[in-house]
């Protein structure tokens, strides 16, 4: 039985948890995950490190020196990452991308969660049915991986990537081309595939909060009743899905999946059930302030 005072208490018998990333002062995960900690009453604190690139390998050294059971990764270092860890999940390494870290007892394990916790928002809050349906994906980066990859699990007609550098795209979706019909493509392509997709996702962070007059596309090339989907959750609704949502589409923001990623990692870290309501209800709150 689990006492809902204990977490967040902090004595000497509290776990470490954090998350890194370059930058990382805008970042909800500590608030979310703390909340987690109180619901279930586990005596741990979660906290953010700004980790630059150079230093990737000094912050895994600490993280074994210093007992700290779990972290996550964000943008940019779930690539490379990889190179300091002692293993990486069969999933993880297909993706090509690492955003969860469990320390057992200096063994340093990675795990993908942003592609299970995308598509069971996806499933949850926009469009239940995934299989043969078109999916246009933009960015090739991180997130995006893991995202292409539970989404080529759905049985999909076609996953089409575009991305900035059309090299990273094509690696992409030839890494991953035996699950699905996946293909890269040029921004220049970009509009003739979105008037065609049943699904368009941004993986970028274009739109993000300072940035929020930007958008990845021109709401115009979508279908109306397509899927607008965002994985930005920072401002809720995003230009792209404020102007997507104008022209009948369903949209679809980047709330749901930040909450299931971390809920994921949660219980690969606890081995307990995420309190995902109260991580989502708090992450809410704070970005309503």
């Amino acid at each position: 039985m689990t006492n809902a005072g204990a977490g967040n208490r902090i004595d000497s018998n509290t776990l470490l948890f954090g998350v890194i990333g370059n930058p990382i002062r805008h970042s909800k995960s500590p608030i979310m995950m703390n909340r987690a900690f109180r619901e279930t009453g586990i005596n741990g604190v979660y906290t953010a490190f700004h980790v630059t690139s150079d230093r990737i390998a000094d912050f895994a050294a600490g993280v074994r020196a210093m007992g700290i059971r779990g972290v996550n990764v964000t943008i940019p270092h779930k690539l490379d990452i990889m190179s300091v860890l002692d293993e990486i999940d069969a999933s993880a390494q297909a993706i090509g991308a690492v955003n969860t870290i469990v320390n057992e007892e200096g063994r340093l394990i990675g795990y993908n969660t942003d592609g299970i916790g995308y598509v069971r928002s996806l499933k949850e809050e926009a469009e239940r049915e995934l299989a043969g349906k078109r999916i246009v994906v933009i960015g090739a980066g991180g997130a995006s991986r893991g995202i292409v990859y539970a989404l080529a699990n759905e049985r999909p007609a076609r996953i089409t990537i575009s991305n900035r550098s059309l090299d990273r795209a094509q690696e992409l979706a030839v890494s991953l081309q035996d699950a699905a019909d996946i293909i890269a493509i040029t921004h220049h392509e970009l509009q003739a595939a979105c008037e065609e997709a049943d699904i368009v996702i941004n993986t970028t962070s274009v739109g993000m909060f300072p940035n929020i007059e930007e958008t990845p596309v021109n709401a115009s090339w979508l279908k109306q009743d397509a899927v607008a989907s965002d994985l930005i959750y920072n401002p809720l609704k995003t230009k792209f899905l404020l102007e997507a949502e104008q022209r009948g589409c369903r949209i679809h923001g980047g709330l749901g999946m930040f909450i299931y990623q971390g809920a994921y990692a949660f219980e690969y870290w606890t081995g307990q059930p995420a309190p995902a309501a109260a991580m989502r209800e708090t992450v809410l709150a704070s970005l309503q302030q």
